[in-house]
């Protein structure tokens, strides 16, 4: 009973830690889309600057991962709230690096006048943000219906990049001095739209920790 009392607190400990990280997570592409949209190369430089501590969670969660493996050895149910874990740390890892890259954009930018206000990028973003957060509650507490309902959102994500890269091809045909700009806002849509696609790996990491069944979802 001891062992099962470690065991359980020391999960809880790993989820509280992921939860964390998440958070810092959502922060970033939050900033890094924000920074965007106001020019604001400070903000930006300081998403960039906050990957490292991203980078290092994710490492201590999947030490802390390990260790738990090899000493309580689970399995069943146990062994798939830590892999669930382990794999979450990545998805959300790998989150990060695209709001870095697209906080560079905002740096890469900082001298230019838009060629027109950036209106759907922050749409998108917020639909990316909300499926951040919302994936994050839904892993806390296992929750499979949840995690199918936030997957099917990607579908608005998807929405809004078609709608972004047919207006940013059309502002390249119509004027090539718009090239360089619009390459850089459609790699950042193409950046929100892999955000949302691992918020679906996550979705479905939550099934496969609530049920044991490996399911795509939104596919």
């Amino acid at each position: 009973m001891v062992v099962r009392n470690q065991f359980e607190e020391r999960l809880k400990e790993l989820h509280q830690d992921l939860l964390t990280m998440g958070i810092m997570v959502e922060e970033a592409v939050y900033n890094a889309v924000k920074s965007l949209v106001f020019k604001d190369v400070d903000l930006a430089e300081k998403v960039v600057d906050g990957d490292r501590a991203i980078n290092d969670a994710e490492i201590e969660i999947e030490k802390k991962c390990m260790m738990l493996i090899a000493l309580q050895q689970p399995v069943g149910s146990d062994l798939r709230r830590i892999a669930t874990t382990l794999k979450v740390s990545s998805d959300l890892e790998r989150m990060a690096d695209h709001a870095v890259s697209i906080s560079k954009t905002t740096i890469q930018l900082k001298d230019e006048i838009y060629a027109k206000p950036l209106i759907d990028i922050p749409k998108m973003s917020d639909i990316v943000k909300r499926m951040v957060h919302d994936c994050l509650d839904a892993y806390i507490h296992m929750d499979k219906e949840a995690a199918a309902a936030i997957a099917k959102q990607d579908d608005q994500i998807d929405a809004y990049f078609k709608t972004i890269f047919t207006d940013l091809i059309e502002l390249m045909n119509k004027d090539n001095a718009w090239i360089n700009q619009a390459t850089h806002l459609l790699l950042v849509a193409q950046y929100l739209e892999r955000i949302g696609d691992y918020v679906t790996n996550v979705c479905e990491s939550i099934v496969y920790m609530s049920t044991g069944q490996v399911v795509e979802l939104n596919n």
